[in-house]
């Protein structure tokens, strides 16, 4: 009986393999005895697989066969032939190749996929769920956060504390800040109370973390000439916090990390604590959110009866002193822009109150001095 070649047999059952002659017939492959000739099966080219073999071996599989039946041949004219007569079997590689491709390509596309989730969904959602986050968890978030900005910011004098006003030299000022801070407090109507600390940082800034806490740094009160000044700061730094604008960037730079965390309710030590510090420190904020918080603080001042443009005063004074990611400047919107906005929305001039005594002024201005 005509042959198309030769090969060996595996059942599938045992080990032993079997001589078989192999012939390529309309229906199929036809693989039977070597000695006797009798039909050990026929396998349909639809049903082919390539095994993958040594060099100089060519396997097959049969698909879906409830056993390992395999076949081997040596005769690469042969396998070339089945190769041929069945689409699933590939002896060039070349689905394979495309396979790999294919895999390639959804992988991009996942790459690219999270890029713009991260570019642009990530913010987008951070905007739609900022606001409705429950003031109780931004409260244990901005706990966590001002924990974490402390170590970060804690990094000069040991001998000294980072929080000015313990000593008795400067308790006067630590006192003259709170009635500065009650009176914008009073006036902000906030459903969050704040917590405002002078510390000892060198740089002209001032920080809103979530949860109402605020940082002013011993620079920034150096820098400011008079209290309208410093107010007018710390009444921007306020309407970053009536606008929840930390939690916004913690979960613009956290991301589902943050949103783990508030599930379960674990925000000490996790990562979106330190993510969430780093980024309220080394954030830029927007040019709509800072003229949203210029606007804010425009009119809080405007309602204690301060001097609304006194804002822009320490900007300009500040703004040839940058420390590029730290001070108040750092990222923001334009500063003679800025400034333009700021008198353009105050009220026509009129002499400000004042808003502290000048002895207590002077306290204030103390606050960081001494041991």
């Amino acid at each position: 009986m005509a042959h198309d070649g030769t090969g060996l047999f595996f059942d599938g059952a045992t080990s032993a393999k079997r001589p078989v002659l192999l012939q390529l017939s309309p229906e199929g492959l036809v693989i039977r005895d070597a000695e006797d000739r009798d039909m050990l099966a026929r396998w349909a080219y639809d049903r082919l697989e390539h095994i993958a073999a040594p060099d100089g071996v060519f396997r097959l599989g049969l698909a879906g066969s409830r056993v390992p039946v395999r076949l081997e041949l040596r005769d690469m004219e042969l396998a070339h032939r089945i190769d041929e007569a069945s689409v699933p079997v590939d002896r060039s590689g070349a689905t394979e190749r495309r396979g790999r491709l294919k895999v390639a390509g959804w992988s991009v596309a996942a790459m690219a996929s999270l890029v713009a989730a991260a570019v642009f969904g990530v913010p987008a959602l951070a905007n739609q769920l900022a606001p409705l986050i429950p003031l109780r968890v931004e409260r244990l978030l901005g706990d966590a956060v001002e924990t974490q900005t402390r170590k970060m910011l804690d990094k000069g004098d040991t001998s000294r504390p980072f929080v000015c006003g313990d000593n008795p030299v400067a308790q006067a000022g630590q006192a003259a800040l709170k009635k500065l801070m009650a009176k914008l407090e009073a006036a902000a109507g906030l459903p969050i109370p704040l917590d405002t600390r002078a510390v000892r940082r060198s740089e002209a800034n001032a920080i809103a973390l979530p949860g109402g806490h605020i940082y002013v740094f011993e620079g920034l009160i150096d820098k400011s000439e008079n209290v309208h000044e410093l107010a007018g700061v710390l009444a921007h730094e306020i309407g970053h916090v009536a606008h929840r604008d930390g939690t916004r960037a913690i979960l613009q730079a956290a991301g589902l990390s943050f949103l783990f965390g508030m599930m379960l309710g674990d925000f000490v030590g996790g990562t979106a604590v330190i993510i969430g510090a780093r980024a309220v420190l080394q954030s830029s904020h927007s040019r709509g959110v800072e003229t949203a918080a210029d606007r804010f603080a425009v009119r809080l001042m405007e309602q204690v009866g301060g001097d609304p443009r006194a804002l822009g005063a320490v900007l300009t004074r500040i703004a040839g002193n940058n420390h590029p990611g730290m001070d108040i400047l750092s990222g923001h919107p334009d500063t003679k822009m800025r400034v333009k906005v700021i008198d353009d929305l105050a009220k026509p001039a009129s002499p400000p109150q004042a808003l502290l005594e000048p002895s207590e002024w002077a306290a204030l201005k103390r606050i960081c001095k001494g041991p």
